[in-house]
């Protein structure tokens, strides 16, 4: 079973970084982390779920919501299992849960929570000030 979890997550002031992890678990030689992109999404409260980034399987490409363009980078690493958000002139509105959930294919697509086929259980950021 694939296990994602995710870590990095904590108090950062307007202006600031953070970067959070996700170590996937469970996979076998013949579905590997590496066959499958993944996303990041946030929990907005009173609103649902928000898309925020996602990554090839490969890493080759990325794309973002308009909100974190040019703020956000997301990458992973193939050979740690590892998937990372890198979160730079953080905003109060970016202060939310962080998940990361698994496509079932190499490439991402349109975002449908209900079609995603793995789902961490989040990491919260919370703002300082």
């Amino acid at each position: 079973e694939v296990q994602l979890v995710e870590s990095g997550g904590g108090s950062v002031q307007s202006g600031g970084s953070l970067r959070l992890s996700c170590k996937a678990s469970g996979f076998t030689s013949l579905f590997a982390f590496s066959d499958y992109a993944m996303c990041w999404v946030r929990q907005v409260p009173g609103a649902g779920l928000e898309w925020v980034s996602a990554i090839t399987a490969g890493g080759s490409s990325a794309e973002y919501a308009d909100f974190v363009e040019g703020r956000f980078t997301i990458s992973r690493d193939n050979a740690k299992n590892t998937l990372y958000l890198q979160m730079n002139r953080q905003k109060p509105e970016d202060t939310d849960r962080y998940c990361s959930a698994k496509y079932s294919g190499s490439s991402y697509n349109s975002f449908i929570p209900t079609d995603m086929a793995s789902w961490g259980q989040g990491t919260q950021v919370a703002d300082s000030w």
